[in-house]
């Protein structure tokens, strides 16, 4: 009787092993599609792997590799928690691909695109493709177009054979990793991270000329875009974009940080140090690579006289729903300079409404250069991240001989 018992217990347990082994993820390569009411599908590659006995998810967006980690699965179920941005996965996985949806949590609700996804693929938007009939890769003046409104922006691209990778970037901040295709006289790309999820197409019309461009972003927007190669296409001078109000030298406020206590500009601990504001938010992907800049520059400058302080301008005033989001960001770069809760959201004028003495505010993030006298010496508008190239790397050697020259001031 105890041999039957002994050989039950195993089989239950053989079972439930078997059972384990065969929901988990396929390692390799995957191809997701995302599906907007619209009809439009905005398709990604990421890599599952195990580490440690667990797994994770690498996303692809050119050079990329958005690392994922929080994946929890029970029987067919699979939920899978973004890093960042307050975005989730909620998924079954059955006859090898997944099926479910993307919710992205807003402050006051959620919106949800259907997704799919099929191991084994390793195209973004086509298995087979017709040949390229242009070559893209060059500087590009583009114009889009939103609800009547019009925006210049700079598109960078490098194209080999018909795979595509490269960036628009804006007067705030940058489109972060795009990659896609050229088929024929058709253009693709498209980026996902769980905040971003951009899908472009357009009409290459000739060698310099691209027409009939669409962006579909998240849930619903569409705007239109075209772009005429352009050399010498350039952005307005990030400094020049937001400014103090006349007879303004310095900035003030007071914010909680993420345990409540009370932090001020006024403390001794900021006294006599070049001071960096940064006004981000958790759900801005191009605050998410400023921080992940500032972060290794606060590991460099910290014992040579700076500080930094992020002023967090979420998409709900209440506190507590804030604390989370925000500890979230903290974990993941492992900031280690005070994060603080404005209390203010990013729009309906909250930024200039929580530092009044701004004249003007384009976007997130902006960043506020105070010098050891305690008056602001320069405002960027903007962040072009590693996705940008060069001009992640210009923009690097610039604010930091601007950091030295502050230091050496008396």
């Amino acid at each position: 009787m105890r041999f039957k018992n002994l050989l039950f217990a195993f089989l239950v347990l053989l079972i439930v092993n078997t059972s384990f082994a065969q929901s988990k993820l396929k390692t390799g390569i995957w191809r997701g599609v995302l599906s907007s009411p619209s009809g439009n599908n905005l398709p990604f590659n990421f890599d599952v792997t195990d580490v440690n006995g667990k797994q994770q998810i690498a996303i692809h967006n050119g050079a990329e590799r958005f690392k994922v980690t929080d994946i929890r699965q029970k029987g067919d179920s699979v939920f899978i928690h973004m890093p960042l941005f307050n975005s989730e996965f909620r998924l079954k996985y059955a006859g090898g691909s997944l099926n479910g949806k993307w919710v992205k949590h807003y402050g006051d609700k959620d919106a949800a695109m259907d997704f799919t996804a099929t191991p084994g693929q390793d195209f973004r938007f086509f298995k087979s493709s017709e040949k390229p009939a242009y070559n893209i890769t060059g500087r590009w003046s583009a114009i889009f177009v939103s609800d009547g409104k019009k925006d210049t922006t700079v598109g960078e691209f490098k194209q080999l054979g018909s795979r595509v990778t490269g960036t628009f970037l804006t007067t705030t901040g940058d489109d972060r990793f795009l990659e896609g295709t050229v088929a024929g006289n058709k253009l693709y790309l498209s980026t996902f991270d769980g905040g971003h999820a951009f899908l472009f197409t357009a009409d290459i019309k000739d060698g310099k000329t691209i027409v009939n461009g669409k962006y579909y972003a998240g849930y619903s927007s569409l705007d239109t875009w075209t772009a005429v190669k352009d050399a010498n296409a350039k952005l307005p001078d990030a400094y020049s974009l937001t400014y103090l109000k006349p007879g303004y030298k310095k900035i003030d406020f007071t914010f909680p940080d993420l345990t409540g206590k009370k932090v001020s500009l006024d403390e001794p601990r900021f006294k006599g140090k070049v001071v960096i504001v940064q006004m981000l938010g958790s759900w801005c992907p191009n605050c998410m690579d400023e921080t992940a800049y500032l972060v290794n520059y606060y590991k460099k400058y910290h014992q040579k006289g700076v500080e930094i302080i992020g002023l967090a301008y979420e998409r709900t005033t209440d506190f507590k729903k804030s604390v989370p989001t925000l500890t979230q960001l903290k974990t993941r770069f492992n900031i280690t300079y005070p994060l603080l809760i404005t209390g203010y959201t990013p729009g309906k004028g909250d930024p200039q409404k929580s530092l009044p003495m701004l004249a003007d505010y384009k976007g997130f993030p902006t960043t506020i250069i105070i010098d050891k006298k305690g008056n602001v010496r320069k405002i960027h508008t903007g962040f072009s991240g590693p996705g940008t190239g060069k001009y992640y790397e210009e923009f690097t050697k610039e604010f930091e001989k601007l950091t030295d020259d502050l230091l050496a001031e008396k």
